[in-house]
């Protein structure tokens, strides 16, 4: 069976947050592209279900923050929502830049980088999102570049259900609130990584989850000197809006190293 990309990339892996977002507008085709000329291995995207149930690439519930315009994205057709300019609040230069599908993701990156999916369904934590994911990943052959992550347990059963191959990480709140995700009982759900805030991070904490096979991949870290304090610990992986940053951090620690599973 071939062996899922997570298992081969060196380790720790950077993940370009949203896309390389520190430098291009988030969860955008510019900034995954960006991600991989900054030769990031790996990026993080978010994925939601429009009101035609086709999957898009975006954060918010919302799209005010982002476009400017006021809508709610389950109550909009994939087409009325490409009719948005997903760029300009960024910076004038990358105007018309648009929310793409997660289709369009997969035709650009699908086959060069890792793909972090994390479902957005919240809100709506009982749509078809798992499965439409699922079926995508399924239809472009990506079963092995792809890792579903989720705040929602209930998500991630249904994709270890529709799509036993591909893992799952759970992600964690920080502090108190996401104690319980952390705990044992977050393991019921048998996933292959664990997603918590750094500031929930330490040696033992790692420890405890490499022995029993998890990967440990910290949000979101943008300082140079909490990279390296993160690298140090043994870390799996950082998600980070500035891969470029992450990479030189990385780069710089002698000698460079590589974390087994």
């Amino acid at each position: 069976m071939k062996p899922h990309k997570i298992y081969e990339l060196k380790r720790p892996i950077i993940f370009a947050h949203r896309g390389a977002s520190c430098y291009a507008p988030e969860n955008t085709l510019a900034a995954f592209e960006l991600a991989l000329k900054q030769n990031a291995p790996a990026i993080e995207l978010d994925a939601t279900l429009t009101k035609d149930h086709q999957v898009v690439v975006f954060h918010d519930s919302d799209t005010e923050r982002i476009t400017g315009l006021k809508g709610k994205i389950n109550q909009l057709t994939l087409n009325e929502i490409r009719e948005l300019d997903a760029g300009s609040y960024f910076d004038s230069s990358f105007q018309g830049e648009k929310i793409p599908s997660l289709e369009e993701v997969f035709e650009l990156v699908g086959d060069k980088l890792l793909i972090n999916i994390e479902l957005k369904n919240y809100a709506t934590p009982l749509d078809p999102l798992p499965e439409a994911v699922a079926a995508l990943i399924k239809k472009w052959s990506l079963q092995h570049n792809v890792l579903i992550s989720s705040f929602n347990p209930l998500a991630l059963w249904k994709i270890k259900h529709s799509a036993p191959d591909i893992p799952i990480a759970l992600l964690a709140l920080d502090g108190q609130i996401g104690w319980l995700a952390r705990s044992q009982v977050g393991e019921i759900l048998n996933y292959q990584c664990i997603h918590p805030h750094y500031s929930d991070v330490n040696a033992r904490f790692i420890a405890t989850h490499h022995k029993k096979g998890h990967m440990v991949n910290v949000y979101t870290v943008n300082d140079p000197s909490l990279m390296r304090s993160l690298f140090d610990l043994g870390v799996d992986g950082i998600f980070t809006d500035d891969p470029r940053l992450a990479s030189d951090v990385l780069n710089s620690i002698s000698p460079i190293f590589e974390k087994k599973p």
